[in-house]
C-alpha cells in the first residue's frame, strides 16, 4: 500500500487535553468534538443512567446561554450539535462549514464547563429518557441486547444499561449529576478531535481557551469486567423470537482483537457469510441474522443476533453452535480474503468522511494513547492468518455462552443443552 504524509497532529494542553486534528484541504466542512473516557460503566449502581441523563442536560442551559440559545446558534450557521452516551464513552460533537468551527468549539466548552443543570430542565428531561427507557423496552430487537449485557456481566457496572432504570432516573437529584462532572470530566480523560479543513495550531488556540478551566487530574476508573454468562429468557406474544448467543470476546488490546473482527466478518458479517448463506439462504429460517463484536479496554463479547420464527428456533439454534465449532476446522483462504477486504474497504471509504476520521482519532487516542495510522492498521488486518484466527474460534467455543431470548420460546432449548453444543 502506498504511503502518504500523515494529517494527523497531536497537542496536549497544560491541563491534560489532548488535541487531534486530521487535516482534509478539499473538503468545506469541519467535524469536532470532546470525546470523555467516561460511560456507564463508572457509575455506582445507585446512579446508573446519570452518565446518560448528564448528556442531555449538557444541552439544556448555561450561564451564557438557553437551550434555545444553543441550538438557534448552531443551526444559524447551518452546523448541527449532538451527542451519545456508551458503557466507556461519552461524546459531544458537532459538525460545522470551516468557517464556524470556533464557534462550534465555543458552544461545546460552554455545554461542558458552563451548564446549570436548573431544576426545571432536569424535570423535563428526566421525563424525556423516562420515554427512551419506555420506547427500548417496546422494542425487543433492541431490549434484548441490553438483556444480553446484563446476562454476560451481572451485577457489575459494565453489565448495566446505558440508559439506567426507569425508577433510578425518576429519583435521580440534581446533585447526582454536578457530582458525576465533578468526580469524572477532567483533562487528562478529555480528547478533543477535530476532521475536516481545519489548520492545527489555531484549532489547538480556540480549544485552550474554552476548556482551560477543566481541572487536569481526575481520568475515570472502573471495576475490571468479569465475564460469566447464563441465561435470560422472556416470554412475549410475538410475531417473532429474538434471540442472542454469546461468547466472551477480544478486548480492545488483546492479541487476537482483529482476528476476531476478521473471524466475526467472515462468520456473519455479510450476505456472503456463513450464517447469511446456511441460515437463512439455504434453509430460510431467519429475516436478519449477523454476528458481532463489542469490545472494551479490558475484554469483549462476540455474539449472534437472530430474528425468527417460533418453530425455526428447533433447527436453527443446532444449525447456528454447529456453524461456529466447525469453523476453526474447514475455514478456507477464499473466506479468510474476503473479510479482510471488507474490513479494509471500510476502512478505507470512511476516509471520505470527516464524521468517521473525527470519530476514529477520538477513540483510538482515548483507547490506545495515539492515533494509529491507516497504513499501520491495514498491515495488522492483513497479518491474521488461519491460525489465529482458528485460534479465537476454539477459545470462543470453551467458554460458557450467554443466551437471551424475548418471544414466543417454547421452542428453545434447555439452556444445559445448547450450551453443551459448544463443546
Amino acid at each position: 500500500m502506498t504511503k502518504h504524509p500523515s494529517t494527523v497532529r497531536e497537542t496536549q494542553l497544560d491541563n491534560g487535553v489532548r488535541v487531534v486534528t486530521d487535516t482534509m484541504e478539499t473538503v468545506e466542512s469541519v467535524s469536532l468534538g470532546a470525546w470523555f473516557g467516561v460511560g456507564t460503566r463508572h457509575e455506582r449502581p445507585e446512579i446508573n443512567g446519570v452518565a446518560h441523563l448528564l448528556e442531555h442536560m449538557a444541552f439544556k442551559g448555561t450561564q451564557r446561554r438557553s437551550s434555545v440559545d444553543i441550538a438557534e446558534e448552531i443551526e444559524a450557521v447551518g452546523g448541527h450539535l449532538n451527542a451519545y452516551t456508551s458503557r466507556e464513552v461519552t461524546a459531544y460533537f458537532a459538525k460545522v462549514l470551516k468557517e464556524d468551527a470556533g464557534l462550534a468549539i465555543d458552544i461545546l466548552s460552554d455545554i461542558l464547563i458552563n451548564s446549570t443543570f436548573e431544576e426545571e430542565e432536569l424535570t423535563r428531561e428526566r421525563s424525556v429518557v423516562l420515554q427512551e427507557i419506555g420506547q427500548a423496552a417496546d422494542t425487543p430487537d433492541d431490549i434484548v441486547f441490553d438483556l444480553f449485557q446484563e446476562t454476560a456481566f451481572p451485577d457489575q457496572p459494565v453489565g448495566r444499561p446505558v440508559l439506567g432504570t426507569a425508577e433510578i432516573v425518576t429519583g435521580m437529584p440534581r446533585q447526582s449529576i454536578v457530582d458525576f462532572v465533578s468526580e469524572n470530566y477532567a483533562g487528562d480523560g478529555m480528547v478533543f478531535s477535530a476532521a475536516g479543513n481545519i489548520e492545527h495550531e489555531a484549532l489547538v488556540s480556540a480549544v485552550e481557551a474554552g476548556f482551560s478551566p477543566l481541572r487536569a487530574d481526575g481520568m475515570a476508573t472502573s471495576e475490571p469486567a468479569a465475564y460469566v454468562g447464563g441465561e435470560h429468557r422472556e416470554e412475549r406474544e410475538l410475531e417473532q423470537v429474538h434471540l442472542l448467543l454469546g461468547l466472551p470476546g477480544a478486548g480492545f488490546h488483546d492479541e487476537g482483537f482483529y482476528a476476531q473482527q476478521i473471524f466475526s466478518t467472515l462468520f456473519g458479517g455479510g450476505m456472503s457469510s456463513r450464517l447469511f448463506q446456511e441460515v437463512r439462504e439455504k434453509r430460510g429460517l431467519a429475516y436478519s441474522i449477523y454476528s458481532f463484536n463489542a469490545s472494551y479496554r479490558d475484554g469483549g463479547l462476540f455474539g449472534v443476533y437472530a430474528g425468527t420464527g417460533e418453530q425455526d428456533l428447533t433447527e436453527l439454534v443446532p444449525v447456528v453452535c454447529g456453524e461456529l465449532t466447525k469453523v476453526a476446522g474447514d475455514i478456507t483462504g477464499q473466506e479468510i480474503d474476503r473479510a479482510r477486504a471488507q474490513l479494509k474497504s471500510g476502512l478505507l471509504m470512511s476516509r471520505e468522511a470527516t464524521s468517521a476520521r473525527c470519530e476514529q482519532a477520538a477513540q483510538q487516542t482515548l483507547v490506545y494513547g495515539r492515533r494509529i495510522p491507516v497504513p499501520e492498521l491495514v498491515e495488522r488486518i492483513e497479518a491474521v492468518d488461519r491460525d489465529a484466527i482458528r485460534s479465537v474460534v476454539e477459545g470462543l467455543c470453551s467458554a460458557r455462552p450467554t443466551v437471551t431470548a424475548i418471544g414466543p420460546l417454547s421452542q428453545l432449548e434447555p439452556y444445559d443443552t445448547l450450551a453443551a453444543r459448544f463443546g
